[in-house]
């Protein structure tokens, strides 16, 4: 049994605030372009980044004393110490106001925005928004809302197939790609993740209980958010996403929009065409 979740304790963590700086860098867009199925080319300074490259960016850094059973850092310090065990990225939104360019000096300044409780059919999941302020010399350049989503393992024989999702427009336009382990593994290495779920199988089956490595949510909505700024010729002034069932490896998934035109409804989807993350562009 998980320790009851003292809410009120969890909610003194609301208004901590962490500031955090890290460098654009020719190599990180190299390899970030290449994860994201874009052309590598050879970039310079002063060229644009691609549009979530913040995430690669300042992460922290925790000795391998301090990282819990997971891969993540042990509960504590900027984030509370939510006592479950599952710990997931379900969502975000994104305000885009200024590109990052190569040999930028990117500041992140975060700030843990809400933090609450609710009841799912794992038990109880506790919810946590944090707003972070990306900027360059240039001033800001994204404004982010994060949602971080705490939960519980269920029981024994209690596992339930998720609900599937809302069906999801018909795609105008899609493209493909292999969800394999080398892609997993390369999204972690530059967003410097240790979660154990996106790269260790034994774990992830035999601890956790999914079926297979799962694929980064973080992953997905960049993908998104560069298919949806390719088909407009620009990126989008505002860009919302939600998980909405899990993706994982081993088989082909797709990245798909719809016909609308503002806002543009795009959506990652798994080998059966069962859509696994949503989200909204706004130009």
């Amino acid at each position: 049994m998980t320790t009851p979740i003292d809410i009120d304790h969890l909610r003194q963590w609301i208004g901590r605030t962490q500031e955090a700086s890290d460098t654009v860098t020719e190599q990180l867009v190299k390899a970030l372009r290449a994860t994201l199925f874009l052309d590598i080319g050879a970039p310079q300074a002063g060229d644009a980044a691609p549009l979530t490259t913040h995430w690669c960016l300042a992460q922290p850094v925790a000795p391998m004393s301090e990282i819990g059973p997971d891969g993540h850092p042990a509960r504590g310090g900027f984030l509370p110490p939510v006592a479950l065990p599952r710990r997931m990225w379900a969502g975000g939104r994104l305000e885009f106001l200024d590109a990052l360019r190569v040999g930028d000096a990117v500041t992140r300044t975060s700030r843990i925005a809400d933090v609450t409780l609710k009841s799912g059919g794992s038990g109880a999941l506790c919810f946590v928004a944090v707003d972070h302020t990306i900027t360059t010399p240039r001033g800001v350049a994204i404004r982010e809302r994060q949602d971080i989503v705490y939960r519980d393992v269920a029981p024994a024989g209690a596992q339930k197939a998720p609900a599937a999702p809302s069906p999801a427009p018909a795609a105008k336009h899609r493209e493909t790609h292999m969800a394999d382990p080398v892609l997993l593994f390369r999204y972690s290495a530059l967003t410097f993740n240790g979660h154990r779920i996106h790269y260790d199988r034994d774990y992830v089956t035999k601890v956790e209980g999914y079926p297979g490595l799962i694929f980064h949510g973080p992953l997905q909505a960049a993908l998104l958010a560069e298919f949806a700024a390719r088909l407009r010729g620009k990126p989008p002034a505002t860009f919302a996403y939600r998980g909405v069932q899990p993706l994982f490896d081993g088989a082909e998934f797709s990245v798909n929009a719809g016909d609308g035109d503002n806002p543009l409804e795009v959506w990652t989807a798994n080998a059966s065409g069962t859509p696994t993350m949503k989200a909204t562009a706004n130009w």
